[in-house]
C-alpha cells in the first residue's frame, strides 16, 4: 500500500488491502452524525455501499465450506447476509450449485443461556426478536450448515478468536 497512513498496521481496512480480501461496509445514511455535514455526499455514500454490497454477495457466492461472522452487529449486519445469501443463493440454484453447508458465528453480549440457539425462538420470547440469533444462528444454516454464539466482550473474544486460528 502507498503512502504514509497512521495505524495501517492495526487497521481492518489496510489488512484486506494488503490480502487482497474484500472489506465492506454497509451505510444506514441519517445513523450517524457525519450524515449532517454540509460537505456529506448521500448519493456518493449510497452508490460506495451498494457497490460493497455486491462485493459482498459475490464473496459470499463462494461461502460453501466456509465461515461467517457476525461480530456485534445486531440489526443492519445480519439482515444484509441474509440479502446477500439469498442472492447468492439464487445464482448459486440456476448454476445448479447450492450454498448450505458453511459455518456461522455470532460475537455478541447479549446472553442467550435460555435455550438451544440452534432453534428459533416462540414469539413470545425476546430472543425471537434478536435478528444474529435468528437469522445468523439458525434459519441460514439450516440447510446443513453449523452455528456458534460467542457471548462477551469483543476486547477479549475476538483477540481470543485470533489466537485459536493462528496458534499463538
Amino acid at each position: 500500500m502507498e503512502g504514509d497512513f497512521p495505524f495501517a498496521e492495526t487497521s481492518l481496512l489496510a489488512a484486506g488491502f494488503r490480502l487482497q480480501v474484500p472489506v465492506t461496509v454497509h451505510v444506514a445514511i441519517g445513523q450517524d452524525i457525519v450524515h449532517e455535514h454540509p460537505n456529506f455526499d448521500p448519493a456518493a455514500t449510497g452508490a460506495a455501499s451498494y457497490a460493497d454490497f455486491l462485493v459482498l454477495t459475490q464473496s459470499i457466492c463462494a461461502l460453501e465450506g466456509g465461515v461467517f461472522l457476525n461480530i456485534g452487529t445486531a440489526v443492519m449486519g445480519p439482515e444484509v447476509y441474509l440479502k446477500a445469501l439469498t442472492m447468492a443463493r439464487n445464482v448459486a440454484g440456476q448454476e445448479g450449485r447450492t450454498i448450505g453447508r458453511f459455518t456461522t458465528a455470532v460475537f455478541d453480549l447479549l446472553s442467550l443461556a435460555d435455550g438451544d440457539i440452534h432453534r428459533e425462538a416462540l414469539r413470545t420470547d425476546h430472543r425471537y426478536y434478536f435478528r444474529p440469533y435468528k437469522t445468523i444462528l439458525v434459519r441460514t444454516v439450516a440447510d446443513g450448515g453449523e452455528s456458534f454464539y460467542v457471548q462477551g466482550d469483543h476486547a477479549s473474544t475476538v483477540p481470543m478468536l485470533y489466537h485459536l486460528i493462528v496458534g499463538k
